[in-house]
């Protein structure tokens, strides 16, 4: 595991709470979706990293 993978996922995963949290406070759609759509991005990057796949 490299260092930048291991960045990517934690950001993931803030980025999963704070949809968590923006949703539990009723924020507006879009802003929750944005950062679903980002927390996403940074989990499936981080992985493919881990396996290898992007380099």
């Amino acid at each position: 595991m490299t260092g930048l993978s291991t960045v990517l996922i934690v950001v993931g995963l803030f980025l999963a709470g704070g949809v968590w949290s923006f949703q539990k406070q009723q924020m507006p759609k879009s802003v929750v979706v944005l950062l679903a759509i980002g927390s996403a991005m940074c989990l499936a990057a981080g992985v493919l990293r881990i396996e290898g796949i992007w380099e």
